[in-house]
């Protein structure tokens, strides 16, 4: 049955700047859709990460269509959904869920969101070893499509070494022994940034709601390519200092704009126009700087 109304949110914490609505309901004007996307900010409700489950079955319940899951809880929400589509077991994160017939189905596009924005953005970039800050839910995304794009080896660094332990098992036995290592926040930036091609951000820092750079950006060079996640605001204070010293660079909107994509068509079944989307964020992140949205 083809519908033409959906009811559909994002839960996540400090979302209040998030562009996803907005992009989600340009979208489907465009395509004659009523179509509502709600923000579930965890830090209005006052209720902590753990609630996910709370939150997505009371979303279930009052007749969503779908949900898409940002930090801190792409990995948290797992355990409470009914089914994970394939790419989202293998990466162990979720940042979309359909509601089919009363059950909850996770899946993860930032793997093909980041890899499309990559593609798109550096499509020359150098990717014998790349430096990769951020072992979360993002990060597990990222680091999977880095490989994917045929990166010959990921260092994962993480502020909890366990975490960036586990993501590169996970990934050495998806992708073949000695593709991805793991290092500790302990002071060797400095070494891994000299022996990399580049370097992929993907952790809060940087966020209207987690202001500041994740390392010294007197380590950044000539030579030596930046991508970066977060996309509010666009230019970052890394992406900022990095184009100062030459690197060429990456923001978040890209994957922003090619993940919303994908989660429409799960949510819809119907395609979207990526390239308006793309005008659509440009326009957007413009309008949300000149309001201070994102000071």
């Amino acid at each position: 049955m083809v519908k033409d109304s959906y009811l559909v949110g994002l839960i996540g914490a400090g979302i209040g700047p998030s562009l996803s609505p907005a992009l989600h309901e340009r979208e489907a004007d465009r395509q004659g859709l009523r179509y509502v996307y709600r923000l579930i900010d965890m830090d209005a409700l006052g209720v902590a990460p753990d609630a996910v489950g709370d939150l997505v079955r009371a979303a279930r319940d009052l007749g969503f269509d779908g949900l898409n899951i940002t930090h801190p809880c792409k990995q948290l929400v797992i355990e409470h959904l009914d089914a994970l589509a394939p790419q989202a077991e293998a990466l162990g994160a979720v940042n979309t869920v359909v509601f089919e017939g009363g059950r909850a189905v996770g899946h993860n596009t930032d793997v093909t969101g980041f890899a499309a924005s990559f593609a798109r953005g550096l499509p020359d970039a150098p990717l014998e070893r790349v430096l990769q800050l951020g072992a979360g839910g993002a990060g597990a995304a990222v680091a999977h499509a880095l490989l994917t794009l045929g990166a010959g080896h990921v260092t994962v660094v993480d502020a909890l070494p366990d975490r960036a332990a586990d993501l590169a098992a996970a990934l050495n036995r998806h992708f073949g022994v000695g593709r991805a290592a793991a290092a500790g926040p302990d002071g060797r930036m400095a070494a891994l940034l000299d022996g990399a091609d580049g370097v992929v951000h993907a952790t809060p820092t940087g966020m209207a709601a987690h202001p500041g750079v994740p390392f010294a950006v007197e380590l950044l060079r000539p030579g030596l390519w930046v991508a970066e996640v977060v996309y509010r605001p666009l230019e970052t204070g890394l992406l900022r200092a990095a184009r100062g010293v030459g690197c060429a660079t990456l923001d978040g909107g890209g994957m922003a704009v090619f993940q919303a994509a994908d989660a429409f068509r799960l949510f819809t079944g119907r395609e979207p126009d990526v390239g308006r989307m793309l005008l659509d964020i440009a326009e957007l992140a413009g309008a949300a700087g000149a309001a201070g949205a994102w000071s």
